[in-house]
């Protein structure tokens, strides 16, 4: 076949039975076949297509699921206009990694590093630029990995070793701030998403978000809301990271009613911040990790994007973290959705993978503006919906018209 008549789809929606497309002509296909409109003199439209898809995801998330969990990726936070990714909020790790190349040349001086300086001593050898563009195939995970495993045989003098720490420093200051945005419900939809997976859950069980974003998006929406998080952090004056903490339920007695029964407290949502938070800080003088105004932060408990992120997953708080969602995707009839995750992790991804083998009870709905992505973990989930697995995509992003698609709108989109 010549390869200039290969028809180019777009997939919107995919499961085991399922696949719905859209072509560049703008024609709607239901498993490779041209959908047609029940009157024959119009064609299949747009909001007909839109509403096929808003079906098929009622159909798979409405399955009397008892535990809602949502995974959270970068994605969650990127808000999308006219021109482009909006710089004022999430930021893709090529965007960071941009602006950190730009920072540091315009602030070079003989106090700090450029970019490819850096790179340069630390022996990573992709080059930060190409005729004087940014490289793409630059990764700023394996550069700090680079860096960091550096750091432990640096050779030079006390200057250089200086010099060294304070761009190290600097690069993690600009990762910080390029992650720290607020919540605007004006281009953003954290709060409609609350509300609506929120009624899908009914009480004991607790909507579960986990998430591996530094930002607090989440918590300000939810405050606007009137809800609870239970973030592993206790209830004090100065709240204080316990993990026993997601096990408790808020409850009280029914008034006036000879009942052993209790009435339990709505819009309380768990909140697992795999990866630490801009408001989370190590206490200089007891062993305890704080919850604080992000104002007030200095140093925020982060694991940086690096390839090492495997090993800090191990250790405190984050391991405690890690247990927790574990044991959600093990529960019975759990319907877990993922937002803007693009599956590149492989600790979380195999994590997910493996709860979709063994858990029978469990669904998986992952949404992303691509949703025919090519990089191995991501085939080996499509892998596993086609074997029959409950795996299905949705393209779709949270601030945008994943809402609408879960039912935010009730139907008119």
């Amino acid at each position: 076949m010549n390869p200039e008549t290969i028809e180019i789809k777009t997939t919107y929606f995919k499961s085991s039975t399922m696949k719905l497309e859209m072509d560049a002509e703008t024609k709607f296909y239901e498993n490779d076949n041209l959908l047609t409109s029940s009157d024959d003199d119009e064609p299949f439209t747009k909001r007909e297509f839109e509403l096929k898809v808003q079906q098929a995801v009622s159909d798979f998330i409405n399955q009397s699921f008892d535990n809602v969990v949502v995974l959270a990726g970068a994605g969650a936070s990127v808000v999308v206009n006219d021109q482009g990714l909006d710089p004022r909020f999430g930021k893709t790790v090529e965007m960071i990694a941009r602006n950190i190349n730009t920072q540091l040349k315009d602030l070079s001086t003989s106090t700090l590093f450029t970019l490819q300086e850096l790179a340069t001593k630390s022996k990573y050898n992709i080059p930060v630029e190409i005729s004087e563009e940014f490289n793409t195939k630059f990764n700023l995970e394996d550069f700090l990995s680079n860096v960091l495993t550096y750091e432990n045989f640096f050779e030079g003098t006390d200057d250089e070793l200086d010099k060294f720490q304070k761009t190290k420093d600097k690069i993690l200051e600009i990762i910080k701030e390029d992650t720290s945005y607020p919540f605007d419900n004006r281009v953003m939809k954290h709060d409609t998403f609350l509300k609506v997976l929120s009624k899908k859950v009914k009480t004991p069980h607790k909507l579960s978000i986990l998430t591996t974003n530094y930002d607090i998006l989440f918590e300000e929406a939810g405050e606007k809301l009137g809800f609870t998080f239970i973030d592993g952090f206790t209830f004090s004056a100065n709240p204080f990271f316990d993990s026993d903490m997601f096990e408790w339920n808020l409850v009280k007695e029914i008034p006036n009613v000879k009942t052993n029964e209790l009435e339990y407290k709505v819009n309380v949502v768990n909140l697992l911040k795999i990866h630490g938070s801009l408001t989370w800080e190590r206490s200089s003088t007891e062993k305890r990790i704080l919850r604080k105004p992000k104002t007030s932060v200095t140093t925020p408990i982060m694991i940086f994007p690096s390839s090492n992120k495997y090993a800090q997953s191990y250790e405190e708080p984050y391991f405690e973290l890690f247990t927790k969602f574990q044991d959600l995707l093990k529960r019975p009839n759990t319907l877990l959705i993922t937002v803007g995750f693009s599956f590149a992790d492989v600790h979380i991804s195999k994590m997910i993978t493996s709860a979709i083998k063994s858990n029978t009870g469990l669904g998986v709905l992952i949404t992303d503006h691509n949703i025919d992505q090519e990089h191995v973990n991501w085939k080996g989930l499509d892998k596993l919906s086609e074997n029959h697995f409950r795996v299905a995509f949705l393209k779709a992003t949270l601030n945008n018209d994943l809402t609408d698609y879960l039912g935010g709108s009730d139907g008119n989109r």
